[in-house]
């Protein structure tokens, strides 16, 4: 299956990660800054074909902000559902697992994979249903993390989530109602954080699942944070414990 990757970040990553994937790539006639100098020469070494064109081209290529580069190229296999438990046990005591159960804005799912990405995260899982998946748009947001990161969408996450306390991994849950907050939580261990939906939180399922639930704490008039936001929060400490 074909996917338009744009944005500076986005097609680099590519280039360096899957050049193999990668058929042709779209610039900006006239372009020849730095930035855009390094996609040109990774795309020469790899012989991909190049093209300039106007910026009316390019915007009708993708619908964002594409940077003034936009590539085609075959989209990758996604990790199966099958390898979470091997992608767990390599990790050992290590394991920090980011669970994101019905992101569904395809910006919040790129900026959690960036934040994962950034916090050394061993696994983002998702349910099929109701999230979104890996797109276009979410590389881009994504800045090159989507291509680092294993992101695993599963039938049942309940099921995965069992799967993950066998396996030795706690299980945070982060709800505002919550009376312990995430700073008293031990976040040192193998451990998973739960980030709910935008607005509606974790679903019922999912909450009752969670071995814990936590909250992080709020200053001011503001009641929550953007689930992108809060999930940066989260890691960071767990990163912040492990250090």
């Amino acid at each position: 299956m074909k996917e338009q990757i744009f944005g500076l970040h986005a097609v680099t990553t590519a280039l360096q990660r899957r050049p193999e994937s990668v058929s042709e790539i779209w610039v900006l006639e006239g372009r020849r800054d730095k930035r855009l100098h390094a996609v040109l020469e990774l795309a020469q070494r790899h012989s991909i074909a190049l093209h300039e064109c106007p910026r009316k081209v390019l915007d009708e290529l993708v619908d964002g902000r594409h940077q003034g580069v936009v590539a085609n190229a075959k989209a990758p296999s996604q990790t199966h559902e099958k390898r979470l438990p091997e992608l767990v046990a390599a990790a050992g005591k290590r394991a920090l697992v980011l669970v994101l159960d019905g992101v569904t804005d395809p910006h919040n799912l790129g900026a959690c994979l960036r934040s994962a990405d950034a916090a050394g995260v061993t696994v983002v899982i998702a349910p099929k249903d109701n999230s979104a998946s890996l797109n276009a748009t979410v590389r881009k947001v994504a800045c090159g993390a989507a291509e680092a990161v294993p992101f695993v969408q599963v039938t049942n996450l309940a099921r995965s989530l069992r799967q993950l306390q066998e396996a030795g991994v706690w299980i945070i849950g982060l709800a505002g109602e919550a009376t312990q907050s995430l700073y008293d939580c031990d976040l040192s261990g193998p451990v998973a954080l739960v980030m709910g939906a935008e607005g509606s939180g974790m679903r019922r399922l999912t909450r009752e699942q969670c071995d814990y639930l936590a909250h992080l704490p709020m200053a001011g008039e503001v009641s929550s944070l953007n689930v992108s936001v809060a999930t940066g929060v989260c890691l960071f400490e767990a990163v912040r414990q492990r250090q």
